[in-house]
């Protein structure tokens, strides 16, 4: 029911002359109204619930009932007109709205643009975690040391004798003043000496990281490089263990069907010693003029053998209870055999657009 009145407001609904003042103000205010925003206060005040023409029909109810009939259906014509130029006017305005933004905001697909160019995470990172990820799902786990290393730690822990020619400067880098007894590590191997001790064993653990050689850079060689080591400490563990951790690796670097052997070798940390070959992976062993191979028909990839007793006993670990193997793989020469790369000098220059080849890997 409308508020106290102070004309006969059931009047006003069969009052045709004050009806058309009002669809007649309604349709002036649509028609003047320049946007939707300004539509929409226009629909509020002619055809909301507080408008004369909703007023005048909440009114119909209190009249006689023989009149209601003819004032129903006057209010509903007036009302019907105002709905009818809004939805007209709302489209007009819509339709100048969207031809509006289309000419303001129109995009020219063909002009150069300023894109920002992607980076890329570099191989060699994704490659040692690809590796890692490989000795995890092994159930072995991951350790990391200093790259400044106690030179006790890089050789004498690792059987290195004092004479050793890879103490020598040529070799190896060290801090000074030399007497400070350390050095940048020439392997990862201090880490396994630095695991060893601080978690004991039994031990299974991998140590990628860097290291660094006094070695000229050239297409196959770089004074600061990267590894992994593998380190498994354990009773009875033979070279049989060795070789299936080793062709479980190559099997996920370089496929299944990988073809690996173990040559005889020499390493002061491991007795017996063995290097770890694959399948020339350009002539497939066949070529005796192939370049990648010498014509051996093999490519080396890294070191290998069972822990010298030596190396277990700096680190606490009776030789007699248990054994163990270690081996050691270069990132480097890894990416180069799963790639085709011809140039390490690629991997250190620091172009982006050598990494991108390999940015989308996870």
């Amino acid at each position: 029911m409308s508020g106290p009145k102070t004309h006969q407001q059931p009047v006003t609904a069969l009052d045709e002359e004050q009806v058309e003042r009002a669809v007649s103000a309604a349709l002036t205010a649509i028609a003047a109204a320049d946007s939707l925003d300004a539509l929409k206060h226009v629909r509020l005040d002619h055809s909301g619930d507080r408008s004369p023409l909703a007023l005048a029909n909440r009114e119909i109810g209190s009249i006689p009932a023989r009149e209601r009939a003819a004032a129903g259906r006057l209010i509903g014509s007036a009302r019907g007109r105002v709905a009818a130029a809004l939805n007209t006017r709302k489209e007009q305005l819509e339709a100048e709205r969207d031809a509006r933004m289309l000419a303001e905001e129109a995009v020219d697909v063909t002009l150069p643009v300023e894109r920002r160019p992607p980076g890329a995470r570099h191989p060699l990172q994704l490659i040692s975690e690809r590796i890692a990820d490989v000795f995890v799902g092994m159930g072995w786990e991951i350790a990391e040391g200093p790259e400044v290393e106690a030179e006790w730690f890089n050789f004498d822990a690792l059987n290195f004798d004092p004479d050793h020619p890879a103490r020598q400067m040529q070799d190896t880098f060290f801090v000074d003043p030399v007497s400070s007894g350390l050095v940048l590590r020439t392997h990862t191997s201090p880490v396994q000496a630095r695991t060893l001790l601080e978690r004991g064993v039994p031990l299974y653990v991998a140590c990628p990281g860097k290291a660094f050689r006094t070695d000229e850079l050239d297409a196959t060689h770089t004074p600061v490089f990267h590894q992994v080591e593998g380190l498994a400490v354990d009773k009875g563990l033979t070279m049989a263990h060795l070789k299936g951790t080793l062709d479980h690796l190559a099997a996920a670097m370089f496929g299944t069907d990988v073809v690996t052997r173990l040559r005889p070798s020499f390493f002061p940390f491991t007795e017996p010693s063995a290097e770890m070959d694959l399948r020339c992976f350009v002539c497939g062993g066949q070529e005796a003029t192939c370049r990648t191979c010498g014509g051996t028909g093999w490519i080396e990839w890294g070191g290998c053998g069972m822990v010298n007793p030596n190396v277990l006993t700096a680190c606490g670990v009776d030789p007699q209870e248990y054994t163990g193997f270690a081996f050691g793989m270069g990132l480097e020469r890894t990416l180069m055999f799963r790639h085709g790369i011809a140039e390490m000098r690629d991997m250190v220059e620091g172009d982006v657009r050598f990494s991108l080849h390999y940015g989308m890997e996870i």
